[in-house]
C-alpha cells in the first residue's frame, strides 16, 4: 500500500475511529448533544481510552467553536483546528490533523461534528438563509440577488453550454443518489426515483428543481485520528490517510476564471500525487453533493473521466461507485456534509458499510478510497485519499 511523502518522513497516521449520531429528524437534541453522541460512539469504536485524545477539530458551533465543544466533551486539547470554509472543512481539518500527527504535534485528534438545522427550523429558531451576508467582496453580488443556489445553478449552465450536458444527466446524479440511499437503513429519502421526478419537480434555480437539492436534516458524526503506535490497541482494522489536498480559488463569482472547473482539479491532483496513486485505482467515491452539478464537475476534476465528459460518465452505471451512502442529496445532510463522507469512506474500507457494500471485481474488499468536500459555492476544496493495509 502506498504511503505519503508526508508520513515517511513522519508517523503514519490512521483513521481508528468513526461513527455517526442520531441522523435525519432529530427534534429533541441539541447541535452539542449530536457532538458528544458522535464522539463517544467514535471513541468507543476505536477501543481506545479517552486520554490519548490531545487534539480536536471543530467548527461551526459557538462563538470559540473548538473551545467551548472541547469544554462540553470534558477534553483539555494541546492541538486544535477551528478551519472553517463550507463543505470542504472536515477534509481540510484531516490534513492538518494529519500533517500534526504526523510531525509528533498531536498523537490523536477527534473530527466532530453536530447540527440540528432541519429541527431549528421547524421549530421556528431560525430561519433558512439566501446568502452569507453582504459585507466585504459579497457586498459587490448580494444586491443582485445572487443566492448560494443560484451561484451553483449559474456554474451548471455554463457547463451544459460549454460541454452540452443535459438535464437528464443531472438528474441521472439524483436518481443514483437515491438508489444507493435505498439500501441504507440510515437514509432519510429511501423511496425510489425516476430522472422524470427530478426533472418534473419545482423549479428552484434555473436548471435545478427540488430533487436536483440536497436534503435538510439533524444529524453529526466524528472521526478519530491517530499516529501509527496506537493502531496495535484499537479495536478495529486501520485505515490509513495516505495523501491530503486543499484549495481555495475565489469568493466572488466574478473571479472564478472558468465555472465548469471547481477546486477539487488541484485538492485532487495534489491528494492523489501525495498517495502516490491514481484515480484509475480508486474503489469508490464519497463527494459533496449538496446540488447534482457538484459530483458531476467533481468526477471530472478528480480525473474520473475528462473534462465534459461528466454527463457520459454518471450515465454508465455502476463505472465507479459514488456517494454510496446516498448521499447528501438523500442519506443527510446537516450542513457542513464533509466528514460524513469520511466516515461512508472508512465504512466501505472495513466492510461495515449499513447498506450498498462495494467490492472489487474478485469479491474482495475496496483498497482505496476518495472523500473530496467542497465548500461555499465552489470556493473551497478538501480532498482524501485513505486505503486498507
Amino acid at each position: 500500500m502506498p504511503t505519503t511523502s508526508r508520513n515517511r518522513a513522519g508517523r503514519r497516521v490512521a483513521v481508528v475511529g468513526i461513527s455517526l449520531s442520531d441522523c435525519g429528524r432529530v427534534d429533541e437534541a441539541t447541535p452539542y448533544t449530536l457532538h458528544a453522541q458522535a464522539a463517544r460512539r467514535a471513541l468507543a469504536d476505536s477501543g481506545l481510552d479517552r486520554s490519548v485524545i490531545d487534539g480536536l477539530a471543530s467548527a461551526g458551533l459557538g462563538t470559540l467553536a473548538p473551545v467551548e465543544v472541547a469544554e462540553y466533551l470534558g477534553l483539555r486539547p494541546r492541538w486544535v483546528d477551528s478551519t472553517a470554509v463550507g463543505g470542504a472543512t472536515w477534509e481540510v481539518m484531516a490534513a492538518h490533523a494529519a500533517d500534526a500527527i504526523a510531525a509528533g504535534h498531536a498523537n490523536a485528534v477527534l473530527l466532530v461534528y453536530g447540527s440540528t438545522a432541519r429541527a431549528d427550523i421547524k421549530a421556528r429558531r431560525r430561519t433558512s438563509n439566501l446568502s452569507f451576508g453582504a459585507r466585504g467582496p459579497l457586498q459587490f453580488e448580494a444586491p443582485h440577488g445572487h443566492t448560494l443556489i443560484a451561484k451553483y445553478a449559474m456554474a451548471a449552465r455554463r457547463h451544459m453550454h460549454e460541454y452540452g450536458t443535459t438535464l437528464e444527466q443531472l438528474a441521472e446524479v439524483a436518481v443514483q443518489a437515491r438508489a444507493n440511499a435505498a439500501l441504507n437503513p440510515e437514509a432519510m429519502f429511501r423511496e425510489p426515483i425516476t430522472v422524470d421526478d427530478v426533472l418534473d419537480g419545482p423549479m428552484i434555480a434555473d436548471p435545478f428543481t427540488k430533487l436536483h437539492c440536497c436534503i435538510r436534516s439533524d444529524g453529526g458524526c466524528a472521526v478519530l485520528l491517530a499516529a501509527e503506535e496506537y493502531v496495535p490497541d484499537t479495536a478495529k482494522a486501520p485505515v490509513w490517510i495516505l495523501g491530503t489536498g486543499e484549495h481555495v480559488s475565489h469568493t466572488t463569482m466574478s473571479q472564478w476564471e472558468d465555472f465548469t472547473v471547481s477546486p477539487a482539479a488541484v485538492s485532487g491532483r495534489l491528494a492523489f500525487e501525495r498517495a502516490g496513486v491514481r484515480p484509475e485505482e480508486i474503489d469508490l467515491a464519497e463527494i459533496y453533493d449538496a446540488f447534482t452539478y457538484m459530483t458531476l464537475v467533481t468526477l471530472e476534476d478528480l480525473g474520473f473521466c475528462a473534462k465534459g465528459e461528466g454527463g457520459p460518465f454518471i450515465e454508465e452505471k455502476g463505472r465507479l461507485p459514488v456517494n454510496t451512502d446516498g448521499g447528501g442529496l438523500s442519506a443527510c445532510h446537516p450542513g457542513m456534509r464533509g466528514l460524513f463522507l469520511l466516515v461512508e469512506a472508512v465504512r466501505q474500507l472495513r466492510g461495515e458499510a449499513p447498506g450498498l457494500q462495494v467490492r472489487r471485481a474478485d469479491g474482495s474488499l475496496p483498497e482505496l478510497a476518495v472523500a473530496s468536500g467542497t465548500g461555499g459555492w465552489f470556493c473551497s476544496s478538501g480532498t482524501v485519499v485513505l486505503g486498507r493495509g
